[in-house]
C-alpha cells in the first residue's frame, strides 16, 4: 500500500516529457491502483520491444478521485496522458467532451474480436467505439447453504425466507449495499434491468422512467422495510457488506465475486457453508438482469504517440493479461474465451454464474450526464425505506432531465 501511494504522489511529475528527444516513446497509463498490474505493464513493455515504454501512473482508489483527476488533466488538454483506464460509466462522457479517440480499424477489430457483447456497449458511443474493455465484474447471490438449501430466485422470496429464519432465530440479513453512492445506484438499477423497466429512451438523450422503473422502487422499499437488513445498510458499502455477511449474521449476500477469496482467509467456519447463484429477479420465470462494471482502455485525444498508445491498450487487455489479471486480482475478463481456460476454474469456481449474467447483463444508463445522473438518483434513493414510488418517480422524472441537460459536467 504505501508502495502504491509512493507511486500516485510521482504521478504528475511523471508525466511531463517522455519519448519526445526523439528517443523511445514514454506512454503514461493513468489506471486504477490493482496490485499486480504492474507486472502487465512490465510484460507489455517487454514485448514491445524498444517501440514504447509504459510508466504506470496509479490513481487514487476511490472512483470519484479518478475520474476528478483525468478530468482536470484532460480539460487543461494536457499531452502526458496517453492511455486511460475508465470506468464503464464515463466513456460516454469523455467521448462527448473529444477527450478520447475512436478506435476505428485494425484497432477497433482487435479491442473487438471475442470481446463480450455488454462489455463492448459500455465502451461505445453514439455508434463508435471509444475504448477497449479490459474487465467487466458483476454481483452474485451468495447465501447460506445450512440456513437454505435452494437459493431463491426472486427479491420476494429472498425477502420471505429471511424474515422466515429471523423469526425461528436463526441469521437471516440480506447483506448488500444502502449507503448513498453509485452501489445503492447500481442496486436500483438491477432491479429496473431484471423487471424491464427503463430509467432513458434508447438514445439516452431523455427521460423515460416507465412502469418497470416505477416498479423497481416499490422493489427497492419493500426490501429496505422488510426487517431484513443489518442496521447499518443505509450506510455500507461493498467491505462492509462483505464483513456483515462474516460476522455469522447473514443468510444472504448481495456482492462482487471479491467476496470469495476474503471468506476463504477471513471465516474458515462459514467458507465450507456458503455457496452462490444468480442474483435474484423480480419474476421467477425471467432471468436477472445484474448491472455490470469493469474498466475500459482509451487512448487520449491529446497523446503525442497514439499509435503506440493503441498498440499498448490492446496489450495490456490482450487475453494472456486478462487471464492473469482474473486469477491475481480477481477482475472478470472480457474476452469470452479466457472463461474457458483452465486456470481458472480454481480461482473461479463460479466463472459459469459470472459468465451467465454478464452475457445476460445490464449498462446503466449511457449517457455524457451519467455523473449527474448518479447523484440525482442517489439522493432520491437514500433513505430507501422511505421511498414513495409515485411522487419520487414524479419527481425523478423532472429532476432526471434536469441532470441530463446539464450543460457543465460535476467537478
Amino acid at each position: 500500500m504505501a508502495a502504491l501511494a509512493a507511486v500516485a504522489l510521482l504521478g504528475p511529475a511523471a508525466a511531463c516529457g517522455g519519448g519526445d528527444d526523439g528517443g523511445v516513446p514514454e506512454l503514461n497509463v493513468y489506471y486504477a491502483p490493482e496490485q499486480n498490474f504492474q507486472q502487465v505493464v512490465d510484460d507489455c513493455n517487454q514485448q514491445a520491444q524498444g517501440r514504447y515504454r509504459m510508466v504506470y501512473q496509479v490513481l487514487p482508489r476511490g472512483a470519484d478521485e479518478q475520474r476528478v483527476q483525468m478530468v482536470r488533466r484532460l480539460a487543461a488538454e494536457d499531452d502526458g496522458m496517453d492511455v486511460l483506464g475508465l470506468d464503464v460509466t464515463w466513456t460516454a462522457e469523455f467521448a462527448s467532451a473529444k477527450w478520447i479517440r475512436e478506435w476505428t480499424g485494425r484497432e477497433k477489430d482487435e479491442a473487438s474480436q471475442g470481446t463480450l457483447e455488454k462489455p463492448l456497449e459500455s465502451a461505445s458511443y453514439e455508434g463508435k467505439l471509444y475504448a477497449a474493455p479490459k474487465n467487466t465484474n458483476t454481483q452474485l447471490l451468495w447465501y447460506r447453504s445450512d440456513l437454505v438449501p435452494n437459493p431463491p430466485k426472486t427479491w420476494d422470496e429472498m425477502i420471505q425466507l429471511s424474515q422466515d429464519l429471523k423469526s425461528q432465530g436463526k441469521p437471516y440479513e440480506i447483506d448488500t449495499m444502502g449507503a448513498q453512492y453509485e452501489g445503492l445506484v447500481v442496486l436500483y438499477n438491477n432491479m429496473v434491468a431484471s423487471g424491464g423497466g427503463k430509467m432513458l429512451s434508447d438514445d439516452g438523450a431523455k427521460v423515460e422512467f416507465d412502469q418497470g422503473a416505477v416498479d423497481a422502487l416499490r422493489t427497492l422499499q419493500k426490501f429496505a422495510s422488510a426487517g431484513v437488513t443489518n442496521p447499518s445498510f443505509t450506510n455500507t458499502q461493498e467491505d462492509g457488506a462483505r464483513l456483515q455477511f462474516q460476522s455469522g449474521n447473514g443468510a444472504f449476500q448481495l456482492n462482487y465475486p471479491f467476496v470469495w477469496p476474503a471468506l476463504q482467509e477471513g471465516a474458515p467456519d462459514l467458507k465450507d457453508k456458503v455457496k452462490w447463484a444468480r442474483y435474484p429477479g423480480i419474476d421467477a420465470g425471467t432471468p436477472s438482469k445484474v448491472t455490470i462494471g469493469g474498466y475500459n482502455l482509451a487512448v487520449s485525444e491529446y497523446s503525442k504517440h497514439p499509435a503506440e498508445a493503441y498498440e499498448a491498450a490492446l496489450c495490456l487487455r490482450s487475453p494472456e493479461h486478462q487471464l492473469f489479471s482474473a486469477i491475481n486480482d480477481g477482475v472478470p475478463p472480457t474476452i469470452e474465451s479466457v472463461y474457458d481456460d483452465p486456470k481458472m476454474d480454481e480461482a473461479y469456481p463460479f466463472k459459469a454464474d459470472i459468465l451467465a449474467q454478464v452475457k445476460d447483463g445490464a449498462n446503466r444508463p449511457i449517457t455524457p450526464a451519467y455523473q449527474n445522473l448518479s447523484t440525482v438518483l442517489s439522493a432520491t434513493l437514500s433513505p430507501p425505506a422511505d421511498i414513495q414510488p409515485e411522487q419520487d418517480a414524479k419527481d425523478l422524472r423532472g429532476s432526471i432531465q434536469d441532470a441530463l441537460e446539464s450543460k457543465g459536467v460535476l467537478p
